[in-house]
C-alpha cells in the first residue's frame, strides 16, 4: 500500500476519534490529553501527506514511462523465443502451435489480417547462439545446410531509413516554397514579402507485393531436422534482403515493383550528370560541390558513394601522379565518408567495342537528420502453405508474402553521374 494511502487511512481515524471526544461535555483529564495528541499527530500527518505525494509522483511518472515501452520489449522478448520449423510443421501437418510462437501468432492475427501464418520480420534474422540437429552417422551423416550467396546488403549502409508501418499510408511533408528575406529600402520603406509556404508530400503506399515461393521436399524436411529452420530463415531474409536492394535501386515502377532510385530520377528531382569521360575522382567531385552548394552536404566527409566492382578494378589501376603510387581510387577513398559496393543495386557497365565500357554511381547524404531514401514495410511476413502442387511427392510449398514501398523526400540529397568510361584512352594507352 502507498504512504500517501496509510496516512489518508490514519487522518481518517484520527478524525472520527476527535468527533467522539468533542461531543463530551465534561471530558476527562486523560481524555483531554488524548485531545491533544491526536491534534498533534493529524498536524504531522498532513505534512508527511505532502511529502508521500510529491515523493510517489516520481514514482509514477517513473512507471509511466516503463509501461509505454514494456509492450514493445515484452514482443521482442516473444519474438526471440518464435520458431519458424512450429511454422513449417504447423502448415504442413497440421501441427498446433505452442510457446512464444503461438503467442506471436495470436498478437500478428489481432493487428492485421493474413491467409497463412503470420511470421515476424525480425524472427527472419539469423540468431547467434542456436544450435543445429546433430546427424545420424548410418547410413549416412548429413552436415548442417549450405547456404545460397546473397549480395550484401547496401540500402541500410547508403543511408536509406526502413520504416515499420502497422496498416494504411503514410507522409512526410516537405518544404518546397522559396520564401526569401530582403531589406527594407527606406526609413518607412516595407521588407519583402509576403511569399507563400508551400508543401509537397511524398508518401508510402501499400501498393506492392513481394513473395518468395519455397519448395521443401520431404527428403529435406526428413534428413534436415531442426537445421531446416535456421536454413529457410536464412535463405528467405537473403533473397528478401537482395530483391528488396535492387528494388530500392533499380525497381521500374512497372509490372508491380516500386519506382526505385535510379529509374525514378526524374520524378524524384534528382540530379543526374554525364561525366562523358574517364572515370576518376575529378569526375565525382563535381557532384560533390553541387551537394554543398545546395547547402544538402556541408563537406565531402558527408556524401557516400554506391560503386560497382568494375569501378574499383579500374580506379585502383589508374595513378593520379606518375611515380606517387597514389591511385585515382586512394583519392576517392580518402575524401568521401564513406563507399559501398554492389552488385545488384547497380546496373554492370554497358557499352559496345571500341567503346569502353561506362558506368554509374550513385552518391547520398544525411542532411539535417533526414534520411535520403525510405522505405516502408508493412506488418508482419504471411507465411502461406500450398497443400496441392507438391501434393503427391509429399512435399511441401510455401509461399511468404511482404508489402513495400520506396520514395524521397528531398532530390537534393542524391546525385547520379553516368558515363563514366573504364578505358584509358588509346594515345593514353600507346
Amino acid at each position: 500500500m502507498l504512504d500517501s494511502v496509510k496516512i489518508a487511512k490514519r487522518q481518517s481515524e484520527i478524525r472520527q476519534a476527535l468527533a467522539a471526544l468533542a461531543n463530551k461535555e465534561a471530558p476527562t483529564e486523560d481524555e483531554v490529553r488524548q485531545m491533544g495528541d491526536l491534534d498533534r499527530e493529524y498536524g504531522t500527518n498532513e505534512t508527511r501527506y505532502r511529502a508521500a505525494l510529491v515523493a510517489e509522483d516520481g514514482e509514477r511518472r517513473e512507471a509511466g514511462r516503463d509501461l509505454e515501452t514494456r509492450s514493445d520489449r515484452q514482443f521482442a522478448d516473444l519474438v526471440a523465443g518464435f520458431e519458424l520449423r512450429q511454422a513449417v510443421l504447423a502448415l504442413d501437418e497440421g501441427r498446433a502451435l505452442s510457446g512464444r510462437t503461438a503467442e506471436v501468432v495470436q498478437e500478428l492475427r489481432n493487428s492485421g489480417g493474413y491467409r497463412g501464418i503470420p511470421v515476424p520480420l525480425m524472427a527472419l534474422e539469423q540468431r547467434a547462439g542456436e544450435t543445429v540437429a546433430a546427424g545420424t552417422p548410418d547410413p549416412l551423416q548429413t552436415r548442417p545446410i549450405i547456404d545460397r550467396l546473397f549480395p550484401g546488403s547496401v540500402a541500410a549502409q547508403m543511408g536509406a531509413q526502413m520504416i515499420q508501418i502497422g496498416t494504411g499510408a503514410i507522409e512526410w511533408p516537405v518544404t518546397t516554397s522559396a520564401v526569401t528575406a530582403g531589406w527594407a529600402n527606406g526609413e518607412l520603406a516595407a521588407v519583402a514579402g509576403p511569399t507563400a509556404y508551400a508543401t509537397t508530400d511524398k508518401a508510402l503506399k501499400p501498393e506492392q507485393h513481394l513473395g518468395i515461393t519455397m519448395r521443401i521436399s520431404r527428403k529435406a524436411m526428413l534428413q534436415s531436422g531442426e537445421a531446416l529452420e535456421q536454413a529457410i530463415r536464412r535463405d528467405m531474409s537473403g533473397t528478401m534482403a537482395a530483391e528488396l536492394d535492387k528494388a530500392i535501386f533499380l525497381g521500374t515502377g512497372l509490372l508491380g515493383q516500386p519506382l526505385g532510385v535510379i529509374p525514378g530520377v526524374a520524378t524524384y528531382g534528382i540530379t543526374s550528370t554525364d561525366a562523358a569521360g574517364m572515370a576518376s575522382w575529378a569526375a565525382l567531385r563535381a557532384a560533390v560541390v553541387r551537394f554543398m552548394g545546395a547547402n544538402a552536404a556541408a563537406g565531402p566527409g558527408a556524401v557516400k558513394a554506391l560503386v560497382r566492382p568494375e569501378l574499383w578494378g579500374f580506379l585502383d589501376g589508374v595513378e593520379a601522379f606518375a611515380g606517387s603510387g597514389v591511385t585515382e581510387w586512394d583519392r576517392l577513398s580518402a575524401q568521401l565518408g564513406g563507399i559501398v559496393q554492389t552488385t545488384n543495386a547497380l546496373a554492370a557497365p554497358s557499352g559496345t567495342a571500341p567503346a569502353p565500357l561506362e558506368t554509374q554511381v550513385l552518391l547520398t547524404t544525411n542532411a539535417g537528420g533526414v534520411a535520403p531514401i525510405f522505405v516502408g514495410l508493412w506488418g508482419a511476413v504471411d507465411l502461406i502453405r500450398d497443400p496441392y502442387s507438391d501434393a503427391t511427392s509429399g512435399g511441401l510449398r510455401l509461399t511468404a508474402l511482404t508489402t513495400a514501398d520506396v520514395t524521397v523526400a528531398r532530390g537534393a540529397q542524391l546525385e547520379l553521374v553516368t558515363g563514366l568510361e573504364l578505358a584509358l584512352p588509346e594515345e593514353e594507352e600507346s
